[in-house]
């Protein structure tokens, strides 16, 4: 069981206020950066934070019910792509280069033979999960093995940031089982495109999903939807947030199945989302509602729907953005500026 602290501490929350309004600017002028600002203070504990080491883990990871038609790529382009991230090729490498951000690519349980890779973390619970359509996707046992690689994954990190990704062909229709189950919205409204599906492939997608939960109608507890629907990217990813929010790191939050992943984790241990920067609004249809359940706001609006922990990578400079000008901007009296008179 997690044992996360919430944030909260009305003293801090108000010298951090303080600390905000007394820059030069007009109140709440910067916006969304002054929420960032505060946000990240209350995590840290701390009027001054400091971003130390970014990291992100993108988790990798095979899925049974691929079988059932349900992608419009085959399952081997989840090993490929894998390939594309060690060689540095993909949109997350360019990105995290960009930002100064350490990338960690991670075998989670994918359906191939890696061998020993330089730059690859292999911990693999098995090659991809059984097919939900069929028979839960895991087994207890293995879902457990899942979080606690990902817990262990996270105490190797020096940091205090840390971005999620994930590849995995099949895994947005995983994620949107696991939307249905924890957030009540109806299958209809948590199924989308994934990868490129046809309007023909979306329906049957979501008839796949409402068949699947049928079967497992009985499954109901967070971990045991996990281990029915989940992946094993998923289920890591979930055990490395909630390792990470004990740690009181900032978690940056991707896009559909990151969000799938910390519906789990915050089922689990609801103080999680006070670590949690949801980066983005994906693209892929249910994420808006994804974020609606968690009564969560993203900070960027990109129409993306790629994955691999993009979003993530693209909102850690407005982090940057908001510790420094907390710590670095003149306050009105330091800059012998004249303050808004009172009326």
């Amino acid at each position: 069981m997690a044992h996360i602290a919430t944030t909260t501490n009305a003293e801090l929350n108000d010298a951090l206020t303080a600390a905000i309004n007394n820059k030069t600017k007009p109140l709440g002028s910067l916006g969304r950066l002054e929420q960032l600002a505060a946000q990240i203070g209350l995590i840290q504990q701390t009027v001054s934070p400091v971003l130390e080491a970014p990291a992100i883990i993108v988790f990798a990871g095979d899925h049974g019910v691929v079988a059932e038609g349900v992608s419009a790529y085959p399952q081997d382009v989840t090993w490929q792509m894998v390939e594309n991230f060690l060689a540095g090729g993909a949109a997350i490498n360019v990105f995290a280069r960009q930002n100064g951000i350490a990338l960690h690519i991670v075998d989670a349980g994918v359906n191939h033979d890696f061998g020993q890779r330089e730059g690859l973390h292999s911990r693999k619970v098995s090659p991809g999960t059984r097919n939900f359509a069929k028979e839960p996707a895991m087994t207890m046992a293995q879902c457990e093995a899942a979080l606690e690689a990902g817990r262990d994954l996270v105490a190797s990190l020096k940091g205090n940031v840390l971005g999620f990704g994930e590849m995995g062909i099949g895994n947005t229709t995983s994620a949107a089982a696991l939307m249905h189950k924890l957030a009540q919205v109806p299958v209809a409204d948590c199924v989308g495109a994934g990868t490129g599906l046809t309007t023909d492939g979306i329906l049957h997608k979501q008839r796949v999903i409402e068949a699947a939960v049928a079967l497992h109608a009985e499954v109901n507890a967070p971990m045991d939807v996990l281990a029915c629907f989940g992946g094993f990217e998923i289920a890591m990813m979930v055990g490395a947030m909630l390792a990470a929010a004990e740690r009181r790191m900032v978690l940056l939050i991707d896009g559909f199945i990151v969000t799938s992943a910390l519906l789990v984790a915050a089922r689990m241990a609801p103080a999680i989302l006070d670590y949690c920067v949801f980066s983005h609004q994906s693209d892929e249809s249910g994420h808006a509602r994804m974020l609606k359940a968690l009564d969560v706001q993203p900070v960027l609006q990109l129409d993306l729907r790629l994955g691999e922990g993009t979003g993530a990578a693209l909102v850690y400079p407005m982090l940057q953005a908001a510790v420094n000008f907390l710590n670095q901007m003149a306050t009105f009296g330091s800059a012998q500026v004249s303050e808004k008179s009172a009326e």
